[in-house]
């Protein structure tokens, strides 16, 4: 019993510990959830999101993110940001999905981000 307690609360510091870390990310509005195929708790049951990308904005939270250097966690800054038109990119995966939420949300005005 006293090992499977140690491996939970190992598990569960491993787990927080992981980030949410992407190479392309966008700013966007208007998003809606559909449902399509199966029935609800079938396998083939599942959801599609639209949205339409927002480009000044994605460049608006590219270009903050560019400045960004709160620590040294991979998230924390974003040496490799650049923006190409429409996404914002990272090739070392410096992206995070909280983070650029916040730039495209509090800084940038869109409704939010989607990324890879």
């Amino acid at each position: 019993m006293k090992l499977l307690n140690i491996s939970i609360l190992l598990l569960s510091t491993v787990g927080s510990a992981v980030a949410d870390l992407h190479h392309v990310a966008v700013c966007v509005s208007n998003r809606k959830y559909y449902t399509i195929g199966g029935t609800p708790f079938s396998p083939s049951y599942n959801y599609v999101t639209t949205y339409e990308i927002l480009p000044s904005s994605t460049q608006c939270a590219c270009d903050a993110y560019k400045l960004r250097n709160t620590g040294n966690k991979q998230w924390d800054q974003c040496p490799d940001c650049t923006f190409d038109g429409t996404y914002c990119n990272s090739a070392a995966k410096h992206i995070g999905g909280d983070e650029m939420d916040y730039y495209c949300e509090k800084m940038c005005h869109a409704e939010g981000s989607e990324a890879d």
